[in-house]
């Protein structure tokens, strides 16, 4: 109930992830204007329910208030749903500050796990998936925080996107051990001692080239870059439309043209990823742009639905637990 396009995005994006995938979508809020959307579109034989919620978590609401005032808002009767078993992901494209307030208070985060994280799929120039962890869960962090970034990002890289061994790099502004702020540099020994193919500190210009699998950073850096990308990638597609069409030969051009335009967009077309999953919470989340097109929505039902399948979850409880118990047992026979 909470996107720019609510609830029509998230009604037609759920109808095409149940018709194109088979997966069965409860539609959560406010059941009049539920129902009264889906009656536009032509739904009969699909696994859709609605499940009512009377309140709606606005973008500008403080999410702290809004989750003590608003119990029965969509977001946190969708948290509900997956704490009871009832759904296996939620899938939101509302207020991100509630979303992840509410699951993390609902849902509760993983044993081992001190922070949930937001990982981001940024495309890169070789056409490969780079996975950013975190851009916006935590504006402030610690090195183990940071620690913990690495790890669920490498089991999320391995279990989604088929990478035997997802390079990891931690975002400086230097690719020197020493370049960076106190965080960078207390954080930089830590990843480097994981099991992990650690390509030590990289900067910005990394992100997209393809070297890198898992980019590791704090919440405020990651929103940071995350949402200058997505400005820069609408300015070029913007200029590449006002160039192509200024001019009769370019027009030319761009009929001859069209098809790599097309592959640009969908490339560096966020719908194509959906949105991102709060790594690190009991359940699955999926927190989407609030201005998400049907086509997104769509892409996070997927994802919520391959997350959950592919275990993703049980591998970073796993994990961090046998990363745990090594520590333990190394203290315990350090004579000193």
């Amino acid at each position: 109930m909470g996107g720019d396009q609510a609830p029509r995005a998230e009604v037609e994006g759920a109808m095409q992830a149940a018709r194109e995938w088979g997966i069965r979508v409860l539609l959560v809020g406010r059941e009049e204007v539920v129902r009264r959307e889906l009656a536009n579109h032509p739904h009969a034989g699909l696994p859709l329910e609605i499940v009512h919620a009377s309140e709606v978590i606005s973008m500008d609401e403080k999410a702290a208030k809004s989750f003590r005032q608003k119990r029965d808002s969509s977001i946190r009767v969708g948290a509900r749903l997956v704490r009871d078993g009832r759904a296996q992901g939620l899938v939101s494209a509302g207020n991100t500050g509630a979303v992840m307030a509410t699951v993390k208070i609902v849902l509760g985060a993983l044993p081992g796990v001190d922070r949930p994280a937001l990982a981001g799929v940024f495309p890169t120039s070789k056409g490969t998936a780079a996975i950013m962890v975190d851009v916006g869960a935590n504006v402030d962090c610690k090195p183990q925080n940071l620690e913990q970034f690495a790890i669920m990002g490498e089991i999320y890289s391995r279990a989604i996107f088929g990478i035997a061994r997802p390079r990891v790099g931690l975002l400086s502004i230097g690719e020197e051990e020493t370049k960076g702020n106190e965080l960078t540099r207390e954080a930089y020994p830590l990843l480097q001692r994981l099991a992990l193919d650690f390509a030590g500190n990289v900067e910005g210009r990394h992100v997209f080239d393809g070297t890198l699998d898992v980019i590791v950073c704090d919440g405020f850096i990651g929103n940071v870059a995350l949402k200058i990308s997505e400005g820069l990638v609408e300015t070029i597609k913007h200029s590449l439309r006002q160039a192509l069409s200024s001019t009769t030969a370019a027009k030319v051009g761009y009929v001859l043209s069209r098809r790599a335009y097309a592959d640009f967009r969908k490339r560096f077309d966020y719908s194509e990823y959906g949105g991102a999953p709060l790594l690190g919470i009991k359940g699955v989340c999926i927190v989407c742009h609030g201005r998400s097109s049907a086509k997104a929505i769509k892409n996070a039902v997927r994802v919520a639905a391959e997350v959950h399948r592919r275990e993703i979850n049980q591998l970073i409880e796993a994990d961090l637990a046998r990363r745990a118990s090594r520590r333990q047992a190394s203290a315990s026979a350090d004579p000193s």
